[in-house]
């Protein structure tokens, strides 16, 4: 079988790398095993960039970081760390009159209730706000406000 004129016929078939475009002067991603080396990577020199952590002269400082969630603050104690004297801490809860307090009064005044019953409101703790305070340091922490 003669070949056509102008294109000569190959002898073998190109290799991998011709076939592929690889690129010979471009570094292996991973180590390639050298005469009386296993391929399992026992008894394999790597490279100081692969595989290794670099080596410093200067010692690294690690900084750690303590995130303290928001507190929420309710009708209970909350245990929590007191932002005025770092300490950990139950708060104490004080009763104060707030809104609902006052808007209770003004219902039971509108329903007829004005001989003095309009005034229960203020004796009850459920319809006041709450002041949390520190047991240590008397600092205010936080309130709870019903409206």
């Amino acid at each position: 079988m003669s070949a056509p004129s102008g294109n000569p016929v190959p002898s073998a078939p190109p290799s991998y790398e011709e076939a592929v475009g690889i690129n010979m002067n471009y570094p292996h991603p991973y180590p390639i095993p050298g005469p009386g080396q296993k391929p399992d990577g026992k008894g394999m020199n790597l490279p100081p960039h692969m595989g290794q952590p670099p080596t410093a002269n200067n010692p690294i400082t690690v900084q750690t970081v303590y995130v303290q969630q928001p507190v929420l603050f309710y009708d209970r104690p909350v245990q929590m760390c007191c932002p005025s004297c770092n300490q950990v801490i139950v708060t104490r809860l004080s009763y104060d009159t707030g809104a609902l307090t006052w808007l209770s009064c003004g219902g039971l005044c509108l329903l007829g209730c004005i001989a003095g019953c309009c005034l229960i409101p203020f004796c009850i703790d459920a319809l006041k706000d709450v002041d949390h305070t520190c047991p240590k340091c008397s600092a205010l922490v936080g309130s709870y406000k019903r409206l």
